[in-house]
């Protein structure tokens, strides 16, 4: 009775522990933790930033356009972010592995992109990094116009199709960023997986590109680098 109500007492300490190590990247009282990459703010001190929060959540407004960049850097961990549109449907991703600011188009920072773009949510975009995943022609199109910088095949479709709630709803984006693999899901459903991917470490960012959208979660869960068996 005694070793059951030990190993009973373990396991819950265990699972205890591993709920313990999720935690919030962003307070959503300030931005703190965080830092804006807004081009039309370099010389315009008059420019709005594009995120703000309101009503307890974090909204991008879309214009001008930037990045919400987290100062920390990252490996290994999942990362659960809640979002809506909450007013018409349009453009927005989540960024991993961002490093090197405004590499592509002179606004985008080094990183692979996981789209949250209406209809599109959980396709990846190479952001002068790259990524690789089965039925490349088919979901990235010719291989001769493949490539992560200007003009190229740079977006690698999603495998599912209706796995967002409609406009006005919250959905949920997990990615799991692994060693160099990178899954993604919506509302459940797997709609990605790249391996071989050329970062493995970097900071989380938010676009503000295309239309509002409204933030209530961004909470990140550190992972061992190997899977457990």
């Amino acid at each position: 009775m005694k070793k059951h109500f030990l190993l009973t007492a373990l396991l819950f300490c265990a699972g205890a522990a591993a709920h313990a190590q999720s935690y919030s990247l962003f307070n959503f009282k300030d931005f703190s933790g965080w830092h804006m990459d807004v081009p039309a703010m370099d010389k315009d001190t008059s420019v709005k930033a594009p995120f703000i929060i309101r009503n307890g959540l974090l909204v991008s407004l879309a214009d001008p356009q930037g990045h919400l960049i987290t100062d920390s850097t990252y490996e290994n961990y999942q990362l659960e972010v809640q979002y809506r549109f909450a007013a018409k449907p349009g453009n927005c991703g989540v960024l991993v592995h961002a490093s090197t600011p405004r590499v592509l188009y002179a606004m985008f920072p080094k990183s692979i992109e996981a789209q949250l773009m209406h209809e599109n949510a959980g396709d990846f975009w190479c952001i002068g990094e790259d990524i690789a995943v089965p039925d490349m022609e088919k979901r990235r199109g010719p291989k001769e116009n493949w490539g992560t910088t200007e003009g190229k095949g740079r977006r690698i479709l999603n495998l599912t199709d209706n796995s967002e709630n409609p406009v006005g709803e919250w959905n949920t984006m997990k990615l799991e960023c692994r060693g160099n693999e990178i899954k993604v899901w919506i509302n459940g459903q797997l709609v990605n997986h790249g391996t071989n991917c050329t970062a493995s470490k970097g900071s989380i960012a938010l676009q503000a590109e295309g239309s509002e959208v409204e933030f209530r979660k961004v909470e990140i869960t550190p992972l061992s680098k190997k899977k457990r068996k």
